[in-house]
């Protein structure tokens, strides 16, 4: 598989690509809007909140991790997690900007 070069992106490209990849896949929509719903970090089995088969469903949670979208912290035998809230606001005004720019074009080119 090839690499994606990121390197020679900017930081706003890179950034605006991996939160993109976030909301890229429906179970991790699904995730992240039952996560939305808790007042509190979630501590229960996802698995029969999103239906996916375990290892699936934690592919989805390391991933939205690793993008800093949420947050997870041991608690006995269960992880409990929640939203990130600054990364989450960070990842709304990034995407806010991106995808509030105007088309520059003079005139219909397609």
């Amino acid at each position: 598989m090839g690499l994606t070069k990121s390197e020679i992106f900017t930081t706003y490209q890179n950034d605006i690509s991996l939160f993109a990849k976030a909301l890229g896949h429906p179970a991790r929509v699904a995730i992240l809007q039952h996560l939305f719903k808790m007042e509190s970090c979630y501590c229960g089995n996802l698995v029969n909140e999103i239906g996916l088969a375990q290892p699936t469903v934690s592919q989805h949670l390391k991933e939205l991790r690793n993008l800093g979208l949420i947050k997870g912290n041991v608690e006995g035998t269960s992880v409990c997690y929640c939203i990130d809230k600054e990364n989450w606001e960070r990842m709304k005004q990034l995407m806010h900007e991106f995808l509030n720019q105007e088309i520059q074009t003079k005139d219909e080119c397609c």
